[in-house]
């Protein structure tokens, strides 16, 4: 969908946000494979002695590293919406889930390509350049496999390969409908595998993934979905076959999660994988919503990031994750859109420092110490957090704008008139908190290549018109 920029492999920048903060006149290079050469500062186009440097393109504004999207269930993009109303005396997560599992049952491959090809499109407009997929919806209507069992992991890759987004794959291991190996509901049917049939499909997922430069992870669903024995065996024989793999799984959500995992366990969720599982900083815990103090300092020690997704478990009512805490105990995060009630990397951070301070009943909660902008400590955070959940980090392609790491970054638009006239750390303030719902980023640069110009994407027209069909259809076949 798009291709290959051909300009210039240099970009000067009058400001670019660095992992040491904000530094000016900041010259960016990279290699014919998306790899930053030289991250030059302090750099003076007039001075004569500039070379190579006069002809580099100009940023539109202040510079910014690509946020990786850190937890995305692609197919309810196109469910979004859909599910505002009251259905009964109390809507909860349960209820909204009921209804979403309708609508995955009638997914189809072309409707789940069309969906993620828009999706991610969206996601690059918005500020992020990559994402991990949690992958869940595995087979056809009733649960029967397709004729090539990797048929919708597939259509995934094609979606971020045609918009440009760099993939980290994660098929979801599901099993059972609740604690104690429930069996699974009927309509958990396209969900469900074996832990052998899991370690096939990634073996047959490996070249694939290899082949578009995208990263091959695991997600075990969660605890009520996945027996102690087959999450051991699972992630050892991922770690067989890859041994930096990513592991994501969703913990701690919902407060009847925590309930029923005592009930099962005499634990609480967290507390029962820290001593039951090998989590490491290969693992993502997604939400962990609901722990006690003890359960922080246990997770953070064990170096996994954090997953949160301030737009989906507000719109789930979720609850808040305590991130002083996390933070008081050296703990790492990122953001993701998951469900995709909001696609807008800016507003994730925006809902998480809100949330914050509504807990709290105190202002700009997550600055301090080095950073006392809000907007670029939460942005340095979530992006280093981010780019480890990812996989990345372990294949030396991300940690912000740093030579040998990739050219993953967003150009802000200094014209913008929430950012005009502002000073590079003010314009990105305002760029999180300020523009109002309206986009105040003119490019996009992944892997050295210009994805989004100006605001937009070379296939924004068609893929939308793609997703509106495959959305139509898949409303009418209700």
């Amino acid at each position: 969908m798009t291709a290959p920029s051909l300009a210039p492999r240099t970009l000067f920048a009058a400001d670019a946000l660095l992992p040491a903060g904000w530094a000016r006149n900041v010259l960016l290079s990279w290699d014919e494979k998306g790899r930053l050469t030289e991250v030059l500062t302090d750099v003076d186009l007039q001075s004569g002695e500039a070379g190579e440097a006069e002809d580099a393109i100009r940023a539109a504004g202040p510079v910014i590293p690509g946020m990786p999207n850190l937890h995305s269930h692609a197919f309810q993009r196109a469910f979004g919406g859909l599910t505002e109303f009251r259905g009964q005396a109390q809507d909860s997560f349960w209820s909204w889930r009921n209804l979403m599992y309708g609508f995955a049952n009638r997914m189809t491959p072309e409707a789940l390509e069309a969906i993620a090809t828009w999706l991610y499109l969206e996601m690059l407009e918005a500020g992020y350049t990559s994402v991990c997929e949690f992958h869940y919806v595995h087979h056809d209507v009733g649960g029967k496999p397709y004729a090539d069992d990797a048929t919708l992991s597939l259509a995934l890759l094609r979606a971020a390969e045609k918009t440009g987004i760099v993939m980290t794959l994660l098929p979801v291991l599901y099993q059972t409908s609740g604690f104690g190996g429930k069996p699974p509901r009927e309509d958990q049917a396209r969900f469900i595998r074996s832990t052998d049939n899991m370690l096939s499909l990634l073996q047959r997922l490996t070249p694939a993934t290899q082949a578009q430069n995208a990263v091959l992870g695991l997600a075990p669903h969660s605890l009520r979905a996945v027996p102690p024995d087959s999450l051991k065996a699972a992630v050892a024989g991922l770690h067989a076959m890859l041994p930096q793999a990513p592991v994501h799984i969703h913990i701690a959500e919902q407060t009847q999660e925590v309930d029923d995992c005592l009930a099962w366990s005499g634990q609480r969720p967290v507390q029962w994988l820290m001593e039951h599982a090998p989590v490491d900083p290969r693992w993502c815990l997604i939400h962990a919503t609901h722990m006690k103090p003890e359960e922080y300092a246990s997770a953070a020690r064990s170096g996994a990031v954090a997953g949160i997704c301030p737009t989906t478990e507000a719109n789930l009512g979720d609850g808040i994750f305590d991130m002083p805490l996390w933070l008081q105990h050296g703990g790492r995060w990122g953001v993701g859109s998951d469900s995709h009630a909001t696609v807008n990397a800016a507003e994730e951070l925006l809902m998480l420092e809100y949330s914050q301070r509504l807990h709290l009943r105190q202002r700009n909660v997550l600055g301090g110490g080095l950073q006392p902008q809000v907007a670029t400590s939460m942005t340095l955070q979530a992006v280093a957090g981010g780019a480890q959940a990812s996989g990345r980090v372990a294949r030396g392609e991300v940690a912000g704008l740093v030579v040998g790491r990739q050219a993953d970054f967003v150009v802000l638009n200094a014209e913008h008139v929430a950012l005009a006239g502002l000073p590079a750390d003010s314009a990105h303030a305002s760029h999180v908190f300020a523009s109002h719902r309206t986009s105040a980023i003119a490019d996009v640069w992944v892997n050295g290549r210009l994805r989004v110009s100006q605001g937009r994407h070379n296939g924004h027209e068609a893929a939308k018109q793609a997703f509106t069909k495959a959305r139509s259809q898949l409303l009418r076949a209700a």
